[in-house]
């Protein structure tokens, strides 16, 4: 017992009480709503920086996104190729027992699609930007094409086929490359104008070509039922790489 004239212990709080903080809750939901709201915001602001380097027009930037965010739920097929997987089967019986599962091929079909916001969306800015690479002189061009080359090599060798996901590509491989040869290859300040577009161009045609294109015969190790080029989970990063790449540049 402690001493007579030793203060009272204050009472103990029931653990379920001393766990349950509201504050904390409500803290936590404003944080979310807030991000909801600024989120968008952010995203749009950075897409307006990205046109106005790409030399479009910055007010483009919401039906941009929108039109990416729409159009990342349509995919246009192109062809369906069969595929054999591999499955386990009960094997006959012995003697009123169940057999061993016996291994056997089942046939299936895969579609090959093209995303309309991962794919044509980007595809249709490149084809701007390569018409404005055209009035460029012609060290800018060959710059080009040496980024373009060196992205779509880079994200060939570093592009993986796995299993029931699609082709793996680091996120950050292809927009770095971009720009690490655009600006090695266009440092000087007469090439200012055009380092977003030759970044963006490269930035596309790495994941695009070298990931997804050069990839196509590994489509059946995929085991995937849709195949979707520029769509995410499968073949994505199209569209972040080469924002990205002209963002940062």
């Amino acid at each position: 017992m402690p001493p007579p004239d030793s203060p009272p212990m204050p009472p103990q709080r029931p653990p379920h009480e001393m766990l349950y903080q509201p504050q904390l809750g409500c803290l936590l939901l404003t944080g979310v709503l807030l991000g909801m709201c600024i989120l968008p915001q952010v995203v749009v602001g950075m897409l307006q920086t990205v046109l106005e380097k790409l030399h479009l027009y910055p007010m483009l930037a919401p039906l941009l996104l929108l039109g990416v965010l729409l159009g990342g739920l349509i995919n246009i097929p192109l062809y369906r190729f069969p595929r054999d997987e591999e499955q386990f089967v009960p094997g006959s019986p012995f003697w009123g027992l169940v057999g061993w599962p016996q291994a056997s091929r089942a046939g299936f079909e895969s579609i090959l699609a093209v995303n309309v916001g991962g794919c044509l969306f980007p595809l249709a800015i490149m084809m701007y930007e390569l018409t404005i690479m055209l009035q460029a002189p012609p060290p800018a061009r060959w710059a080009l094409l040496a980024a373009v080359l060196v992205n779509i090599a880079v994200c060939y060798f570093v592009a993986k086929p796995i299993a029931g996901l699609g082709i793996a590509l680091p996120a950050f491989t292809s927009p770095a490359v971009a720009v690490a040869i655009t600006w090695l290859l266009l440092w000087h300040d007469d090439y200012a104008l055009i380092r977003a577009p030759v970044a963006f161009i490269a930035g596309v045609c790495g994941p695009l070509i070298g990931a997804d294109l050069l990839h196509l015969r590994d489509i059946r190790k995929i085991s995937a039922g849709l195949v979707s080029i520029g769509g995410a989970g499968t073949f994505d990063g199209i569209v972040i790489s080469g924002m990205l790449a002209a963002l940062v540049v």
